[in-house]
């Protein structure tokens, strides 16, 4: 545990540390995190990164009457062991454990969940109006990586922080990475300010002096310092030109001196910027040698930073596989990600087309106006964002791209459940936000070939399209030499027949294997179940919906997404307004926001498997099989 982190049972026991006993406590923290993720997975770079940060914010600010609010929150575990939380960090991301981003319902100390960028600066200025509305005194943190300000909200609350308080404190921890290398404008500045030779020098000159001398006089010499800086680099500066005041670059690391300065900003009665250069990865060679891989990975060797071999390749990686093949067919195809290369493994396309591969940074209403503007002008943008995230540009989705009906095609990477991520990045939403876009084909594969397949269709369609496929692997099905198009709306009988069933059981995309297991589970029960690959959730294959509605007693419809608005929800509305007299089970998730765990436990837990669906099936079953007999 470590003499001193063992101390700590809350951000009290952070202040009566001295200098040198907080030095050792940065380390300790490194070991505990460095240890404890490797067996449990985690954002492990992130968090080696704002160590100093977050002890020299507990130890001069007072949570949880100050709040804290980080953007994104992944790098919140420093925070987690500060604030109470120390005995049970080897359960975060662990069904029942720790969330592995903040959760107001966790902890006091967590003022504002997050787990989407940008929202740091919004949500921090809310709460100083708040405070300010109320007349209250305590101090609003907000910590924010720069990647977070290739975000538009970012921009949006800078625009109005100067008008609406007087108060706020933004840190901006400047690491040069998101997931994977910043890019854009707004990276390229940070980076000048962080490498112009006078503010290196100047800085140094006052971090010495603040270890010499300490306090007031060292403060005065640091103000001096940004003030002479400033003067060189130019009044210009975009923060200032908000209305905000700008203090930095700071070393990120340097606790004597991020304590002096956290204590001088907590005295000015102006909103300000804190500039603070930090090592994503620091005290892990691993680490900060593979920056990409160490963001966010699963358990791995303390050691050496080695993870388990993958095995078979992801969906992502065959999607990504998959565009290298069709840009090589069409020379129209692009790729566009928002600062997701690695996630949604466009990094393996990068290479092959460079040209043709764009990464916006996290914008992803840019990237939707974007690709369809690329669409205008006859080019085949395929959008690689997460589920969860394509949420952020719904308006761009129905307004920019299907009004216009341009072949945008939306590759939705971790579309269902996201496991030990949390509700923050379930992709369960999209078919009900999706399915009521006029002209919008919505497919969702069953295996890793027939994404491939889905890829092409979308290709040859002249109009948009979507692409949900789920985190990790599939059932491992090879994936052909050459794809092959679908018939858009036609579903695939993989069992059975409407002639010889008495169930008609519909398994959207991962969910078809529980799908079969719940049709021989019925068929060990002496009755007949017929299982349907739907592939698309719109537009629904009415035609087999209906062929099978005459016939059979019963639907039951299986989705990796909440039922309201899902593709069960689109089999009702279609049996209804057919006016078939067949009543329908729909099995999946509630509506609830799904905690964090195994993927496998959380089905089991809600009810999503072919053992629960039978105990549901069974009042509209009963006596079939006897029926069934005596008519023979």
């Amino acid at each position: 545990m470590g003499e001193f982190l063992g101390r700590i049972k809350s951000p009290t026991d952070v202040k009566r540390l001295g200098m040198v006993e907080l030095e050792r406590l940065a380390e300790e923290i490194r070991e505990r995190l460095i240890n404890s993720v490797a067996k449990t997975g985690g954002h492990i770079g992130p968090n080696l990164g704002v160590v100093e940060l977050t002890i020299a914010m507990h130890y001069v600010f007072d949570t949880p009457m100050d709040s804290f609010v980080f953007d994104v929150s992944h790098q919140a575990y420093v925070h987690k062991l500060l604030t109470g939380r120390e005995n049970r960090f080897h359960t975060i991301r662990q069904a029942g454990g720790l969330n592995g981003f903040m959760l107001r319902t966790e902890s006091e100390h967590d003022s504002y969940g997050a787990g989407h960028a940008g929202t740091a600066l919004s949500a921090a200025l809310g709460m100083a109006v708040a405070r300010d509305l109320s007349g209250g005194s305590e101090h609003i943190v907000a910590l924010a990586g720069d990647a977070a300000f290739t975000n538009g909200i970012s921009f949006e609350a800078l625009n109005n922080i100067a008008a609406q308080t007087k108060r706020l404190i933004v840190v901006l921890n400047d690491n040069e990475w998101s997931i994977d290398k910043n890019v854009g404008a707004i990276a390229e500045y940070f980076h000048k300010i962080a490498m112009n030779s006078t503010f290196t020098s100047l800085h140094d000159k006052a971090v010495g002096l603040v270890e010499m001398i300490g306090g007031k006089a060292a403060r005065h010499v640091a103000k001096k310092a940004e003030e002479a800086a400033k003067g060189i680099v130019g009044r210009g500066m975009i923060f200032e030109e908000f209305g905000l005041n700008y203090f930095g670059p700071v070393d990120g690391h340097n606790l004597p001196l991020l304590i002096e300065t956290f204590r001088f900003l907590k005295e000015q009665n102006r909103p300000v910027v804190l500039h603070a250069i930090t090592q994503k990865g620091r005290g892990f060679e691993p680490a900060l040698a593979g920056q990409k891989k160490f963001h966010g990975l699963g358990p791995y060797d303390p050691e050496t930073g080695e993870t388990k071999p993958a095995g078979q390749k992801t969906y992502s990686e065959v999607f990504a596989e998959s565009l290298v093949k069709l840009a090589g067919i069409n020379d129209r195809v692009v790729a566009i990600t928002a600062a997701m290369p690695n996630g949604t493994a466009l990094d393996l396309f990068r290479p092959h087309y460079p040209a043709r591969y764009f990464d916006v940074g996290i914008a992803e209403e840019h990237a939707v106006i974007f690709a369809a503007g690329l669409a205008t002008k006859g080019f085949r943008p395929f959008c690689a964002i997460y589920s969860t995230f394509l949420q952020r540009a719904y308006d761009q989705i129905v307004h920019d791209v299907a009004l216009q009906g341009l072949p945008v095609v939306f590759c939705m990477d971790r579309g269902g459940l996201s496991g030990d991520d949390g509700p923050t990045h379930h992709g369960l939403f999209d078919i009900a936000y999706l399915r009521n876009v006029p002209g919008l084909v919505h497919m969702d594969p069953a295996n890793e070939d027939e994404l491939q397949d889905m890829m092409y269709t979308a290709l040859l369609h002249d109009g948009p399209s979507a692409i949900r496929y789920p985190r990790g692997t599939g059932p491992g099905v090879t994936v052909k030499a050459a794809p092959v198009a679908l018939e858009i709306g036609r579903a695939l009988v993989v069992r059975g027949s409407e002639h010889d069933a008495d169930v008609c059981v519909l398994g959207l995309g991962a969910m078809l294997p529980e799908a079969v297991r719940l049709a021989e589970m019925m068929e060990r029960e002496g009755l007949r179940a017929a299982v349907v690959n739907p592939r698309f959730a719109k537009p629904l294959d009415r035609e087999c919906v209906e062929r099978f509605g005459q016939r059979v007693k019963l639907f039951v419809t299986f989705e990796d997404h909440v039922l309201a608005g899902g593709f069960g929800s689109a089999v009702l509305e279609a049996v209804s307004e057919m006016e078939l007299p067949v009543p329908v089970v729909r099995v999946g998730w509630p509506d609830a926001f799904i905690e964090h765990g195994r993927v496998e436990a959380l089905r089991a837990k809600y009810g999503l498997t072919a053992e629960a669906a039978m105990e549901r099936v069974r009042p509209f079953v009963v006596g079939l099989s006897e029926e069934r007999l005596v008519r023979t």
